[in-house]
């Protein structure tokens, strides 16, 4: 196995500011424990191809409903690999759980962002059968795998990243 990249969490400041802006129901107080709780992306066993993402804290998602969860977690990887971010399987299987952007693509370049690198993830609960999701603090509610990539013989992008989503475009 090659080893190409390593969690770690972003700035406590980072994260505090990430939560209160859109979970102003918690206290500084409760957003500094949360980041002192967050555990780093994990494998379960030795054959998992992906790295859990554990929840900073409890939330429960309705049908139709969405949550745009801080990971307070930024990952540094060598140039031509990605993460590919999927919700953990057997939570699409149960409730439909999908991110909004089908698959997040976290690229190498991310890690020097002027966010750090923080990484979201924004989920819907599409569940057709009625089935309201309940995550525990703690609990893996995403998954990551790493991927390597190629490029074109003829490539010629010169473009430094600076933020997410949609910001080299």
């Amino acid at each position: 196995m090659k080893k190409i990249a390593q969690f770690l969490k972003v700035s406590e400041e980072n994260f505090v500011n990430s939560v209160k802006e859109d979970f102003p129901m918690y206290t500084e107080a409760e957003i500094r424990k949360m980041y002192e709780d967050i555990k780093l992306p994990a494998r379960a066993t030795r054959g998992s191809a992906g790295y859990d993402f554990y929840a900073p804290f409890d939330f429960q998602l309705s049908p139709g409903e969405t949550i745009k969860i801080p990971t307070g977690i930024r990952v540094r990887m060598e140039e031509n690999w990605v993460l590919h971010i999927y919700p953990r399987s057997g939570l699409g299987f149960k409730y439909r759980l999908q991110l909004n952007n089908t698959v997040g693509i976290i690229d190498s370049d991310y890690f020097n962002s002027d966010n750090e690198g923080h990484m979201f993830i924004k989920l819907t609960n599409a569940s057709n059968e009625e089935k309201t999701l309940e995550v525990a603090k703690g609990s893996g509610f995403a998954q990551g795998i790493f991927l390597e990539y190629g490029i074109t013989v003829d490539d010629a992008a010169e473009g430094v990243r600076n933020g997410g989503f949609g910001s080299t475009t």
